[in-house]
């Protein structure tokens, strides 16, 4: 069936300006990590697409080693865009990033100018475009000097290849530097993409203060700890098919009787809400200035629809967020 996107969009969709730019994005975004590669049905991948984009999400972020297999994230839906969405294109803010390990030898991962760059056009081409809206260093290089890292990023502008560009995984520090690079270049850093959820507060430590100074926003990922901060293990088992099923990104040994009197006493304030702790849980982390947007996955489009939600709550009491203190302990995904 052809897609023709809901008429009613726009209507009560928050969209919050990133930083000190002139882009604008959703309070909560679609991440593409770990549910569009070639082991998902592309059925279901377009019907949560088709879901968000009714639903008021503009912003879906990728990377080149998004999957798996690496790459075929990006080749999915590029497929699912000329197919469905090439009328929509301006409305769009399409990311992705580059940095990772995505092919043999010693140009197929880190920050070096030949790596970015030609990491940034197998992109455009498994992606069907002439641009992205934000391309990303994906994470900082230890050899690489910065300069490097951050002059293909400005050549990746200044060739019109992306309209912005951002740092994700940096430290404080790191973001610091980049900004001062990117702007012998005249370009701004204009977002930074983090990891930050309840049980990993690590930012808090520095970051937020250096968004400030340089007029950057962030957009935050693993908002819900890779399903931590959801119903699923509250009962202390394992589901088949879920990520700590799986292994690769979350070990079974995370569900410890740590994490679930943590997870249930969250729970419990987010029940007191009238909220779902994943909703709870996104609402955490927008109630910082510095947080423009926190990213979801979704595997279906009821669990897209539940953490949408959270766009319509009402913000966190002083109250509130200290009884929430006590169970959002950094360190315990990892206990």
């Amino acid at each position: 069936m052809p897609y023709n996107a809901d008429e009613a969009r726009y209507n009560d969709v928050e969209y919050k300006r990133v930083g000190n730019s002139g882009l604008k994005i959703p309070a909560v975004s679609l991440g593409l990590w770990n549910n569009f590669g070639n082991d998902k049905p592309l059925e279901n991948q377009r019907a949560i697409l088709r879901r968000a984009f009714d639903l008021g999400v503009t912003h879906f972020d990728l990377a080149n080693n998004y999957g798996p297999p690496a790459g075929s994230a990006e080749s999915n839906f590029g497929r699912i865009l000329a197919e469905d969405f090439r009328p929509y294109r301006d409305e769009l803010i399409i990311s992705s990033k580059a940095g990772y390990e995505m092919w043999d030898g010693p140009y197929g991962e880190w920050g070096s100018r030949k790596n970015l760059l030609a990491s940034l056009d197998q992109s455009l081409n498994r992606l069907g475009l002439d641009y992205v809206d934000i391309f990303y260093s994906h994470r900082p290089d230890p050899e690489t000097p910065i300069e490097e890292t951050m002059g293909a990023l400005a050549t990746a502008v200044t060739s019109g290849r992306a309209l912005y560009v951002g740092v994700s995984n940096y430290s404080p520090e790191q973001t610091l530097a980049a900004q001062k690079a990117l702007a012998v270049h005249g370009i701004p850093l204009t977002i930074h993409q983090p990891r930050y959820n309840m049980f990993d507060r690590h930012i808090e430590n520095g970051l937020f203060p250096v968004l400030d100074e340089i007029g950057a926003g962030s957009i935050v990922f693993s908002s819900l700890a890779q399903g931590l901060l959801t119903d699923r293990y509250m009962q202390g088992v394992v589901p088949d098919g879920s990520r700590a099923s799986e292994g690769r990104w979350l070990k079974p040994g995370a569900i410890s009787d740590t994490y679930l009197q943590r997870v249930r006493g969250l729970n419990e304030i987010a029940e007191g809400r009238g909220q779902t702790l994943a909703q709870m849980a996104l609402t955490w982390v927008l109630r910082h200035p510095q947080v423009t947007s926190a990213l979801i996955g979704a595997s279906s489009v009821g669990q897209l629809e539940d953490s949408l939600q959270a766009r319509d709550a009402s913000p966190l009491s002083a109250e509130e967020i200290a009884a929430i203190e006590p169970f959002a302990v950094d360190g315990t995904q990892l206990r």
